[in-house]
């Protein structure tokens, strides 16, 4: 990515979000007028194929080009001159979707790789990773590193240790502090596990499941310190009503097998915690006839 109209043929939106001051708020416009605004957005609402890391740092640009062992080098780095702060960019092979439920696992994966960056070079957890600094501003110093650009894979080998482990994002304490594409995925995972157990109360009533989840994800959606557009928390949404009533055995079966497994799945939980507490009370028994001190 060394020249302009590289970065234009990587930056996909259409008719993307733009502003020259956050406190104005953004809106929609053309691409040729939003290439004129400091901030735009960075992927479509529906794919992506930009990651982006905030790296809220004086010495940002040097975190990010010192790459080896640590993460790929990013194609671009946009700097604040001010104050050292700048965007880290990474450019993908492939755009890989945002809001399709069957096509979840590639935004999964997206998003922690994109987690991994942002470990490799401290970037800001809070960063949604929706609107990002145009590299063509001139408020903006834009160092244009290379034009390869890296798969996922390729992505992930080079972050090493970086690489968040499995279930990253189920981490109590990370719950309503994922970054970037994880939220995203943070928002499907939990809202979709939301709507399987409330489903029992719209049996035959789809638009009614469809307003329950819609209304849930929306509720979600605002408890994250920086939400994401209402147009992708709808479109997150929606996806889940759509594969709920199209696709899933749980509604073609109706509620009599539902609930069926719903009590055999409440059993075995119940024989699991038992199991487990009767386990801890045998070693605490063990402890104390083997005089065991420590309980």
């Amino acid at each position: 990515m060394t020249t302009a109209s590289n970065w234009e043929q990587a930056w996909l939106p259409h008719r993307p979000y733009a502003t020259n001051r956050f406190s104005d708020g953004i809106a929609r416009h053309s691409r040729p007028v939003a290439l004129e605004k400091r901030f735009i957005e960075a992927n479509p609402s529906a794919i992506s194929n930009l990651l982006v890391i905030d790296i809220d740092h004086r010495d940002a640009s040097l975190r990010a080009l010192c790459s080896v062992g640590s993460h790929a080098l990013p194609n671009a780095i946009v700097e604040n001159p001010l104050n050292g702060h700048a965007h880290a960019v990474w450019v993908g092979k492939s755009p890989f979707p945002r809001t399709e439920y069957a096509r979840r696992k590639p935004l999964a994966y997206a998003a922690a790789v994109t987690e991994g960056l942002r470990r490799a070079v401290d970037g800001d957890r809070g960063y949604s990773g929706l609107m990002t600094k145009n590299p063509l501003h001139a408020s903006w110093s834009t160092e244009w590193l290379h034009d390869d650009r890296y798969t996922l894979a390729e992505l992930e080998e080079s972050l090493g240790k970086n690489m968040p482990p499995a279930h990253w994002r189920d981490a109590p304490k990370r719950r309503g502090d994922v970054a970037g594409l994880g939220r995203n995925c943070a928002l499907f995972e939990g809202a979709r596990t939301w709507a399987y157990r409330d489903l029992r109360h719209h049996w035959g009533d789809a638009l009614g499941l469809d307003d329950a989840i819609n209304a849930e994800v929306t509720e979600r959606n605002f408890a994250f310190p920086e939400p994401l557009p209402a147009s992708e928390a709808q479109a997150i949404a929606r996806s889940i009503s759509r594969w709920l009533i199209t696709k899933s055995r749980m509604w073609e079966d109706g509620p009599a097998v539902y609930e069926a497994n719903f009590v055999n799945i409440q059993s075995a939980r119940g024989r699991r915690s038992g199991a487990a507490r009767n386990a801890a009370r045998t070693q605490r028994r063990a402890s104390v006839v083997d005089g065991d001190d420590t309980l």
